[in-house]
């Protein structure tokens, strides 16, 4: 509806099998089919498998959802698939589908971080955000129009997921643990200057050192 400015044919259907009334005021049709949307965004961390009988089936689970575990995929320390080309397929299945500007709001590794020396040499990140780019670049190749990203989190906070802070996105470290005991002080990961780097060249270095 809001990309295309009317509801899908089959709705009248639901509404009546459902009682449904939908109240509208004249140029209330008029006013949908005007003001859509000007792109769409979404987030990306993982692809799930679905089974009739999951029955002895090993599990993961990622966010709210859950699914069996595919044999090919990485698993992250919290059980949730790392599926860089599945952020290709979303984005061209997404783009042949609406044909509208896409942006990834959301997207990123939940992991422990060891602080050595003062330093977080999070290299696994660094993996992680390259796997996922080099598709991101792939799908721009297809012909899909990506029109920007932003990753969770630039910095260490709260999981969302799991209540935890030792469950950490961030490319800065923030000084608390899980009770809320710390400093609270900002250190910037390794991930964080790679990441720096990348913004600033607009993913041409990583582009060309994926080449």
């Amino acid at each position: 509806v809001q990309v295309r400015g009317e509801y899908p044919r089959f709705i009248n259907r639901l509404f009546k099998e459902k009682n449904i009334h939908i109240e509208k005021q004249l140029g209330d049709d008029e006013l949908l089919k005007v003001h859509t949307v000007d792109f769409i965004s979404f987030s990306y961390y993982n692809s799930l498998v679905a089974t009739e009988n999951s029955e002895g089936m090993e599990t993961v689970s990622g966010n709210t959802i859950g699914g069996v575990k595919n044999p090919y995929l990485e698993v992250s320390e919290w059980g949730w698939q790392i599926d860089p080309i599945g952020i290709r397929i979303s984005l061209n299945d997404l783009y042949d589908r609406y044909q509208l500007p896409l942006f990834i709001v959301e997207n990123g590794l939940g992991a422990y971080d060891k602080v050595e020396d003062g330093k977080i040499n999070d290299d696994y990140r660094i993996s992680y955000h390259e796997q996922h780019f080099q598709q991101m670049l792939e799908a721009i190749e297809d012909g899909v129009e990506l029109m920007g990203y932003t990753s969770w989190g630039i910095l260490d906070l709260i999981s969302y997921s799991s209540s935890e802070m030792e469950k950490r996105y961030g490319f800065i470290h923030v000084d608390q643990d899980n009770d809320g005991n710390g400093t609270l002080n900002r250190t910037p990961k390794k991930s964080f200057y790679w990441y720096q780097e990348v913004i600033r060249q607009n993913g041409l270095k990583m582009n060309e050192e994926q080449k």
